[in-house]
C-alpha cells in the first residue's frame, strides 16, 4: 500500500482500516544471494540499494535485536557534508543529496528539517581554520556561510553572546542545507522499501560464526539456523570488531561510547543545530521541544551503550554556557551508542581479504548522517565486486600504505577523531 494523503483520508474512513504491515516477518531461507548483518540504517539502506539499484531479489538482512536499536536510534540526528578533505566532503554531499529526496524515494516521511548547522568560533585562529574549511567547501559547489556576532545574534537569539565567559564567541560558520532527520523513521523507511523489493529482514538473528572455505565465504551460522550465501556485508557499528573476528580479520578499529541526552519539552529556542568544539557540545531542540545535546567519547573502550557521569556533566555544562536559560531545565533520560571508531577518523567501506565478506564501518562520529551513500556505495561494491567513486578512498588498504584520511590532522589515534 503507497501511503499518500488520499489512502490515509480512505483509511479513515473506513470501519476497519486495512493498514498492512510496513514489513513482513519472513522465516530466513537456507540460502540467499546476499546477506547484510545489521538491521540499522546502513544495513537496511544497502539491502535497499541492491534490491532497487542493481537488480538482486534474494537477500537477507539479519538482526540479532529490533531494527534500528543500535546506534541509529541512538544518535543525535544531526546531517551535514562540512568536510575539508575531497574524499569526505563529495561523499558526505552525495549523502546529503540523497537526503533531500530520500522521503519521495522511501514513501516514508523521514521528517529531514534541513534546518542549518551551525559552529561557533572563539579565536581568530579557530576562525582561520574553520573559513578555511569553508573555502574548500564552496570550491566544491557545497553551501557554506561565515556569521558575524550580529548575523549569529539574529539566527541563535539564546546564544550567550556577552563575551565575559571562559570561550567567548567570536562568529560562527553555517551550512544552511544541514539539518536532522528522526532517527527511528529512517530505519522504518528503508525497512519498508527495502521489504516492498523482496527483502528478507529476519530480526532475533544473531550472527554466531562465519564459515569460509578456501578464503571465500560460503555462509554464516546464526541463531535460527545455517544460511548459505556467498556475498556477506557487515554493517554492525560498534560491533564491528566481532563480527570481524569471526572472518579471521583484525580492523583498525576500536569501539568508544558516545553520549547524548534530552531535556523535558520547553518552548521553542533553537531552531538550528549549534555546535562547538571548544566546549565539545552541539545542541538541538526536537519536534517535540526537547533540548537535545551531545558530545565527545567517553574516553574509553566499551561495548555497554551506558555512559560515564564526567562526560554527561561536560556535556550539560558547555550546553548551559551556550544557553543559560537550560539551566533550570530537568534532564529527561540519557544514553550511549557504542561506536567504531577507525584510525584516521574516517569510515571504512571496503572489500576484505576474505572473498565475498564486505566490510562498512569505522564511522565515528558520522554514521547516521552517511546512511543513504553508505548504503548506496556499499551496495555498488557487494553487486560489483568494486568500489563506487565516491568510497575508492575509503578502502582498508589504506591503512596499510600510510594514505589515511586524517580530518582533523590528530594522528593515527582513534579516542583523538
Amino acid at each position: 500500500m503507497r501511503y499518500s494523503a488520499l489512502s490515509l483520508l480512505a483509511q479513515g474512513l473506513k470501519r476497519s482500516p486495512e493498514w498492512q504491515p510496513a514489513w513482513r516477518q519472513p522465516t530466513p531461507n537456507s540460502r540467499y544471494d546476499v546477506v547484510i548483518i545489521g538491521g540499522g540504517g546502513h544495513g537496511l539502506a544497502t539491502a535497499f540499494y541492491l534490491a532497487k539499484n542493481h537488480g538482486i531479489k534474494r537477500i537477507a538482512v539479519l538482526e540479532k535485536g529490533w531494527l534500528g536499536g543500535g546506534n541509529t536510534g541512538r544518535n543525535t540526528t544531526i546531517i551535514r557534508s562540512n568536510y575539508a578533505l575531497r574524499a569526505n566532503a563529495h561523499f558526505y554531499e552525495h549523502s546529503l543529496k540523497l537526503w533531500e529526496r530520500l522521503s519521495e524515494e522511501l514513501n516514508f516521511n523521514v521528517m529531514f528539517s534541513q534546518r542549518g548547522v551551525i559552529n561557533l568560533v572563539h579565536s581568530s585562529n579557530e576562525r582561520e581554520n574553520w573559513v578555511r574549511r569553508y573555502n574548500s567547501m564552496r570550491l566544491r559547489g557545497i553551501d557554506a556561510e561565515v556569521l558575524g556576532t550580529d548575523a549569529l545574534k539574529e539566527r541563535v537569539p539564546g546564544l550567550d553572546l556577552a563575551g565575559d565567559g571562559r570561550y567567548p564567541v567570536v562568529g560562527a560558520v553555517v551550512q544552511p542545507r544541514g539539518g536532522t532527520a528522526r532517527h527511528d523513521a529512517v530505519a522504518w523507511g528503508y525497512a519498508r522499501a527495502a521489504d516492498a523489493e523482496g527483502v528478507d529482514i529476519i530480526q532475533n538473528c544473531e550472527v554466531l560464526g562465519i564459515a569460509i572455505e578456501s578464503g571465500k565465504v560460503r555462509g554464516v551460522e546464526t541463531s535460527l539456523g545455517y544460511i548459505e550465501t556467498a556475498r556477506l556485508g557487515c554493517c554492525v557499528a560498534g560491533h564491528s570488531s566481532r563480527v570481524a573476528a569471526m572472518a579471521g580479520l583484525r580492523l583498525p578499529v576500536e569501539t568508544h561510547l558516545l553520549q547524548a541526552a534530552v531535556t523535558e519539552p520547553v518552548e521553542p529556542m533553537i531552531d538550528q543545530v549549534v555546535s562547538t568544539g571548544a566546549w565539545r557540545v552541539y545542541v538541538s531542540q526536537t519536534d517535540k521541544g526537547e533540548i537535545l545535546m551531545g558530545g565527545r567519547l567517553d574516553g574509553y573502550n566499551s561495548y555497554s551503550q551506558r555512559g560515564s557521569l564526567p562526560a554527561l556533566e561536560e556535556v550539560l555544562g558547555g550546553a548551559v554556557a551556550l544557553f543559560p536559560k537550560l539551566a533550570g531545565a530537568r534532564l529527561m533520560r540519557s544514553w550511549a551508542g557504542a561506536v567504531d571508531m577507525s584510525m584516521d577518523g574516517s569510515p571504512i567501506i571496503s572489500k576484505t581479504p576474505v572473498s565475498g565478506f564486505y566490510f562498512n564501518g569505522g564511522w565515528c562520529y558520522g554514521g547516521f548522517k552517511a546512511t543513504p551513500a553508505s548504503g548506496y556505495c556499499f551496495a555498488h561494491m557487494i553487486a560489483n565486486d568494486e568500489p563506487h567513486p565516491l568510497n575508492v578512498e575509503h578502502s582498508l588498504d589504506r591503512f596499510r600504505t600510510g594514505r589515511l584520511l586524517n580530518e582533523r590532522g590528530a594522528g593515527p589515534q582513534s579516542n583523538a577523531h
